[in-house]
């Protein structure tokens, strides 16, 4: 069965091209071709040898995800549903602003951590993407979006914030943000590439070893009784583990901050008295703040804050000396704004239907 090249990171090519008898030198080459070039095509790969063309081509692919739809919304923001095959698919939205283009990467078919806000967690877990299906998303992307009109990259940010949860994911997500930083593929810089994660503190740890890039944590809650009902995942990682293993990332970040990632729910999480809580519980960890009104969904349970509540709530942050941003909403009306995206998810966890089965009772 053909190898798909998109799978592999350059050291994992030059091993490859070392297995059928050619130089590493040749990973360079094919790489450029593969995502500087988005070229699938061996026959187009001009500058290789014939006889190492027909080689590949015997043995080889560059298969991304196909496309199953595209939504454009009002302001710009572009949303593909990729097919990763056996009926499930993946969303994968790109964000474009002033000065710079971002594109939102899914890391799973689904997500196990059911998050109480977040419409990917409904939907429940498939499996793990491949890098190449990973990669296939930047790789696709950069494809429909061409080029600036300076011959520039219209991507020039990663966040890994699309469905899923990254760490969960750990190998083949490093293996694809290492592609995105080679200088023979996408040459993104650590700062412009972030992850974001619910808090799986041994991977954290992990991250920081092995491939420290931005960082971001869904935080949401100011304590452990209200964060594990929000993100289950805190029930085996509390707070006090997790703001720990931030101090601990914090010495090798590309960024000397994390961004802490907080979901306005109204009612719920969004009163000054939150905020004043959230002032202790981060003391000693450099961070920035991005409050992020709710993104509604169907059968959510929740409602967005009042831009009158996330003032507030931000303001007594600021006070504290905490830099705090509010996100802006893009691409809700298609969708794709932060916590709706729902792909197409074989439910291996049975989890809708037991949802299904809870309401009727």
């Amino acid at each position: 069965m053909p190898v798909n090249l998109l799978d592999f990171d350059y050291e994992r090519l030059a091993g490859y091209f070392a297995g059928i008898g050619e130089k590493p030198f040749r990973a360079r080459q094919v790489m450029r071709w593969i995502h500087q070039c988005g070229e699938a095509d061996f026959a187009h790969m001009n500058d290789l040898a014939k006889d190492l063309r027909a080689k590949m081509d015997a043995c080889a692919v560059v298969e991304p995800p196909s496309l199953m739809s595209e939504s454009t919304a009002t302001d710009g923001t572009r949303k593909w549903l990729l097919s990763v095959g056996t009926g499930n698919g993946i969303e994968t939205v790109f964000i474009p602003e002033t000065g710079r283009g971002t594109l939102c990467v899914s890391s799973q078919v689904g997500c196990a951590l059911e998050c109480a806000f977040c419409s990917t967690g409904r939907q429940g877990f498939n499996r793990n993407l491949s890098v190449a299906e990973i990669i296939g998303q930047l790789w696709w992307a950069s494809k429909a979006l061409g080029r600036g009109p300076g011959g520039e990259r219209v991507i020039s940010n990663v966040v890994m914030m699309g469905m899923g949860e990254p760490l969960a994911n750990f190998d083949n997500v490093v293996s694809a943000m290492r592609i995105m930083l080679d200088d023979n593929a996408y040459g993104l810089s650590r700062r412009r590439v972030t992850l974001s994660t619910s808090g799986i503190v041994p991977a954290i740890d992990r991250l920081a070893a092995e491939l420290p890039v931005a960082l971001a944590v869904s935080l949401h809650a100011p304590d452990d009784p209200l964060r594990d009902r929000l993100v289950p995942i805190n029930r085996k990682y509390p707070l006090k583990e997790l703001m720990a293993a931030c101090k601990r990332y914090i010495k090798v970040a590309p960024r000397d901050f994390v961004t802490f990632e907080y979901v306005m729910l109204d009612g719920v999480n969004d009163g000054v008295e939150h905020a004043r809580q959230l002032i202790p519980l981060v003391k000693g960890v450099r961070c920035k703040f991005n409050l992020i009104p709710f993104n509604a969904f169907p059968d959510s349970g929740f409602q967005r804050s009042s831009p009158e509540r996330i003032a507030a709530f931000r303001e007594v942050l600021m006070q504290a000396g905490l830099m705090t941003t509010t996100r802006k909403t893009r691409g809700d009306d298609i969708d794709g704004a932060c916590g709706q995206l729902a792909g197409q998810v074989q439910d291996r966890t049975r989890r809708r239907a037991r949802r299904t089965l809870e309401a009727s009772a």
